[in-house]
């Protein structure tokens, strides 16, 4: 019987590419601190390459998925994060220099820029007016790994090996890609038939201008991108510097990171997971609207919370979930309706090349910002950058494609 593509199948594969990444949040930009005697920038610069190759390979891959399908695709980053989370267990349990974790997060950003490719496969199997629900299982999947992966990350880093903390979760998440791996190979069905592949044979480069100037000209979707890049790019000043910020001011161990992480996890599912009826009622752009808004209170909230207590950080750190919970699968819905058919991985690859851009420049600013201003800075200046977006997340078109 032939497999028939479907949501839940992507979903799963999704889920646990999110989980492995969630798993070293908790202690991979400590342990290069810490561990291997570096600074607050530098271990937040494992962040930034890992993103960087995303930025670059997220629309190769997302082009060639147009071209070949979607599977093919799938099935090589999945193998690819295998070997990429193995070896960055191998170089935090075993390596004395530092340049073998970056070796092994520029190798994973490479395998792991997929997300584009995942989300033309959701395009592909779900009709327009359903397009905010599809995207919104990539949101979901996001949250669910944020509640597992940082608990289990958090857990595991303190089995250490040589005085490290981590390779056995780094372990835990290569395991992940095997069982990813298996099911890919016997649950995940091709979504683009050869008949509506792209026939363009454009060269399969990182930096593609025309292809980005192609998704860029739709109407809305160049703006709409642009909301985007500053939202992940105020956001992820957090995704590094909140561990620091966690063991430096409020005295957390890893584990209990973890489950602030994974508490941030659940709201973040609740939210993306019911975003479907609220997108048909009041339109994606709305929706964005409102959560900038919330992530701009969140994290003038976060910043502040050393003056009010633990309990502050928490509201904070939900109110961002609900925020970002609201903007991550509405602005990929909103720019998919707008897409061609037969280009939903170059126009969806460039919206996320952008995310991942973001996030090289995001984790990057945010440790600089911690090591050289204050602890409170990098959730100031990301509150700013929030107002930003909010400015031009009010102009983006509100009729429905």
């Amino acid at each position: 019987m032939t497999k028939k593509p479907s949501l839940g199948a992507i979903f799963l594969t999704v889920f646990l590419d999110l989980l492995g990444f969630g798993i070293v949040l908790p202690f991979l930009a400590e342990e290069a601190r810490d561990g291997f005697h570096t600074t607050a920038f530098v271990g937040t610069l494992l962040a930034a390459v890992y993103s960087l190759m995303q930025f670059l390979f997220v629309p190769v891959w997302g082009r060639l998925s147009d071209r070949i399908g979607r599977r093919p695709i799938i099935v090589v980053s999945v193998a690819a994060t295998f070997i990429g989370m193995t070896g960055l267990g191998v170089a935090l349990g075993w390596s004395g220099s530092v340049v073998w974790l970056f070796v092994a997060r520029i190798w994973s950003g490479i395998a792991t820029a997929n997300l584009g490719t995942a989300s033309a496969y959701i395009a592909d199997v779900t009709a327009p007016e359903d397009r905010a629900r599809g995207m919104g299982l990539i949101g979901l999947a996001f949250g669910l790994g944020f509640i597992l992966g940082p608990g289990i990350g958090g857990a595991l880093s303190d089995i250490t090996i040589n005085g490290r903390h981590g390779p056995v979760a780094c372990f835990a998440a290569a395991g992940l890609s095997v069982v990813n791996f298996v099911w890919v190979q016997v649950g995940l069905a091709e979504s683009l038939p050869k008949e509506k592949r792209s026939a363009s044979k454009r060269r399969l480069v990182p930096l593609d201008l025309r292809a980005a100037r192609e998704a860029f000209a739709l109407p809305g979707v160049g703006l709409c991108i642009l909301v985007n890049f500053l939202v992940v790019l105020s956001f992820t000043n957090l995704d590094q510097t909140f561990r620091f910020y966690n063991k430096d001011v409020f005295h957390m161990s890893p584990l209990e990171t973890g489950l602030v992480l994974a508490a941030v996890g659940v709201v973040a599912a609740g939210v993306q997971g019911g975003v479907r009826p609220l997108s048909k009622r009041y339109g994606e752009a709305k929706l964005i609207v409102v959560g900038v808004l919330l992530q701009a209170i969140a994290f003038l909230g976060i910043a502040w919370a050393p003056a009010v207590g633990v309990v502050a950080l928490f509201v904070a750190m939900g109110l961002l979930a609900l925020g970002n919970g609201l903007t991550q699968p509405t602005t990929a819905a909103f720019v998919s309706k707008r897409a061609d058919p037969a280009a939903q991985g170059n126009t969806l690859g460039t919206n996320q090349s952008a995310s991942a851009l973001a996030r090289t420049f995001g984790p990057a600013l945010g440790g600089w910002l911690y090591g050289e201003i204050g602890p409170r800075s990098p959730y100031v200046t990301a509150a700013t950058g929030m107002v930003v977006a909010l400015v031009f997340a009010v102009r983006l078109p509100r009729n429905r494609a």
